[in-house]
């Protein structure tokens, strides 16, 4: 019943608003990058796989190593270890040696961050795909799901240590702290965005809803990823990298939120129409209930009570219809969403070039720069 829902979504998404979603994509100029990710570099899987257990005979414990194994070798963008090696390369550090050795290990600790959250928020979020395939959870169960991104999270202080224990820099002892940080403020973006769904909060304004995204998104997606390659190479961050990552993980963040209603499937890699399923707030929904009548305000959080699987599709192709008109001639919500990440984008882009003026190796600062501008002005 599930897959039929969903393919039924996918073409009604297509039948009655391709043409607005084409709007959409349109709404500002369209950046092909020269520099596209196909997920972590190789070399950083085979010491995150090296890391995992893969020596038991007993059957539970090989399931065990089998399911550590699952999300880490689906893909991913491998965006923040990316951001984090070429900022160690533009603050100076050459890739070869120990030091570089080092830069990897931490690149590993944030891939393995990414992998053990991304479990335990598809539980939170009961989402039914990740990366192209079924969630974790949905193939193996919730307890062993939960248990496997327990273990990746103790995996991760593995990876840390070894970063910590191979690097030369005068600023090693503070990589812990800086990984500490990143838990603590993606937490507390976490514990935010479950609590107004928990609470069935709609309330809310756009700034709640950048707050949120700030604390969730940012600082693991660009800042603390600038901060490490920085410290790994012996320098000291600027100052300007936290500015810089808030607008650019707030206009990440955004994009994706655009593109769970408007993108490809194929290339998105995540159901589309997910986040009304699972009631996520976005600024596309707070903008759009600004503008909504009594009648369709009503209407929409009627049918954000309802579970996930009570929310039936004829309710979901009436509110994603509304979400991508354009009321009096005026911008779609999703055209505002749009155009606010654009927004974001190109401060947060100012900012990074201006904390990379002097970079040690600006051939390495450009390239960190071009690739964070297509992912925030993204169409997959």
């Amino acid at each position: 019943q599930a897959a039929l829902f969903r393919l039924w979504w996918n073409l009604a998404a297509v039948r009655i608003t391709s043409r607005q979603a084409e709007t959409v994509r349109s709404t500002t100029p369209r950046y092909v990058p020269d520099i596209t990710l196909q997920g972590m570099r190789p070399e950083l899987l085979s010491k995150l796989l090296s890391l995992l257990p893969q020596h038991h005979t007993r059957p539970e414990l090989m399931l065990l190593d089998r399911i550590l194994r699952d999300y880490p070798q689906r893909g991913g963008k491998g965006l923040r270890s990316e951001l984090l090696l070429l900022s160690a390369q533009a603050h100076g550090l050459v890739p070869t040696g120990t030091p570089w050795e080092a830069a990897q290990w931490l690149a590993v600790t944030l891939e393995l961050f990414q992998n053990w959250v991304l479990i335990h928020d598809d539980i939170a979020d009961d989402s039914e795909e990740r990366r192209g395939r079924p969630a974790l959870h949905r193939l193996y169960g919730m307890p062993l799901a939960l248990n496997a991104g327990d273990a990746l999270h103790a995996y991760m202080w593995a990876a840390l240590q070894q970063a910590t224990r191979l690097s030369p820099s005068p600023h090693a002892g503070e990589f812990f702290g800086e990984i500490l940080n990143m838990i603590h403020r993606t937490a507390e973006g976490q514990h935010i965005d479950l609590a107004w769904m928990q609470t069935h909060n709609w309330a809310l304004t756009e700034a709640d809803y950048l707050e949120m995204v700030r604390l969730k998104t940012a600082w693991y997606t660009v800042i603390v990823p600038l901060r490490l390659g920085a410290l790994v190479a012996g320098a000291l961050p600027h100052p300007d990298f936290e500015a810089a990552g808030l607008a650019l993980g707030a206009a990440f963040q955004i994009r994706d939120d655009v593109l769970n209603l408007a993108g490809d499937a194929a290339l998105y890699g995540k159901e589309i129409g997910g986040d009304l399923l699972e009631g996520k707030r976005t600024l596309i929904t707070l903008h759009w209930l600004t503008q909504a009548t009594p009648a369709q305000h009503q209407y929409f959080t009627d049918m954000m009570r309802l579970p996930r699987v009570q929310k039936t599709a004829d309710q979901q192709a009436t509110v994603l219809g509304w979400l991508r008109a354009s009321e009096r001639g005026d911008e779609s919500s999703l055209e505002y969403a749009q155009r606010y990440a654009a927004q974001e984008g190109l401060r947060g882009l100012a900012l990074l070039r201006g904390t990379l003026a002097q970079a040690n190796n600006p051939q390495a600062a450009e390239k960190m720069v071009r690739l964070v501008e297509g992912y925030v002005t993204r169409d997959i």
